[in-house]
């Protein structure tokens, strides 16, 4: 097929654009930046353009991963994140409706389910750490980025509702490789490594799941699913993460405090949130490769970790604006 992979010049698309082509698909990549997997220059926000991408390039698929993410929240105001996060998916999803496409894959946020109590965590006064599912509400997103997240998600709805389009929305964890954009307590190997246990997964797991939804989602109909890596934890943890993490950390990894010492690591004192993944697991026929398992593995053998961090990464599109007003 004749996939329109948005965002293809960022970090997701990188991986994801290569795997769609192993997969048999010519990828058209479209992003407002210039980058390696990017044929088009343009913004999905800009109907013109998406209405000319469709009749030059026969479209027949979209996997929509461009957006303004959390840290733009500090770069851009609030209307951008309406133009691109919430116009710029209808434009594609009429576009694609218009072309008559069987498949359409949106790439959403675990972040819109949080809200700030959640986000309080122990601090706060949680008796239990939030076991978020797909059914989980009501949502309560707690800034622009989510809140125009769950707006496009609610646009995929309707549209397969009212024209029948097989949609499927994925709603991703952590998987960026650069700094935390507000936590700096500990290394940023260190966070992304506790991270796996319960709110992250890897890039090249985030594009395997792609890879899943754009394949699954004629049969599906219309399907959302959480993707993350896979908690070592059961629902019935969910008091004593908030209170003890540590100690449930043990239970299922007793060499962990071991592994973090050597490294000079930080177990995380609560939890205050899992992702369960486990209907994209069901449905999708979806696991994520990587999980923390796999660090304390690395961190055993002394191998490199199986994530990528890259302090300096820096978005495509903020390097090209910065050239731009050069």
């Amino acid at each position: 097929m004749r996939v329109l992979l948005t965002g293809s010049s960022g970090w997701l698309g990188r991986f994801l654009a290569p795997r769609l082509r192993e997969e048999g698909h010519e990828v058209v990549g479209l992003d407002v930046a210039p980058g390696a997997e990017t044929g088009i220059i343009g913004s999905v926000a800009d109907r013109l353009v998406v209405d000319r991408v469709f009749a030059e390039r026969g479209i027949e698929a979209v996997v929509h991963a461009g957006a303004l993410h959390k840290p733009d929240i500090a770069r851009y105001p609030a209307q951008a994140f309406v133009d691109v996060n919430v116009t710029g998916t209808l434009n594609l999803l009429e576009a694609a409706s218009a072309a008559g496409n069987d498949r359409f894959v949106f790439t959403s946020t675990t972040s819109l389910m949080i809200s700030e109590a959640i986000r309080a965590g122990k601090p706060g006064g949680a008796v239990r750490a939030a076991w978020l599912t797909e059914d989980f509400g009501p949502l309560e997103p707690r800034n622009i980025y989510g809140v125009t997240k769950r707006a496009a998600e609610q646009l995929c709805a309707l549209f397969h509702r009212e024209r029948g389009m097989p949609i499927v929305v994925l709603r991703t964890g952590r998987f960026f490789p650069e700094e935390d954009d507000t936590h700096r307590h500990l290394s940023g190997p260190n966070i992304k490594a506790n991270e796996l246990l319960n709110r992250r997964l890897t890039v090249e797991d985030c594009a395997e799941a792609h890879v899943a939804a754009l394949s699954g989602a004629p049969k599906i109909g219309f399907g959302l699913f959480i993707v993350s890596a896979p908690p070592p934890f059961s629902e019935a943890d969910a008091e004593a993460l908030i209170d003890d993490a540590p100690a449930v950390i043990a239970r299922h990894f007793p060499q962990a405090a071991r592994l973090y010492a050597r490294a000079g690591w930080t177990l995380p004192a609560h939890i205050d949130r899992v992702y369960d993944p486990s209907l994209a697991e069901r449905v999708l026929g979806f696991r994520c490769r990587t999980d923390f398992a796999a660090v304390l593995r690395a961190l055993e053998r002394d191998e490199p970790l199986p994530f990528a961090h890259d302090p300096s990464y820096v978005s495509p599109k903020e390097i090209a604006a910065g050239r731009a007003t050069c």
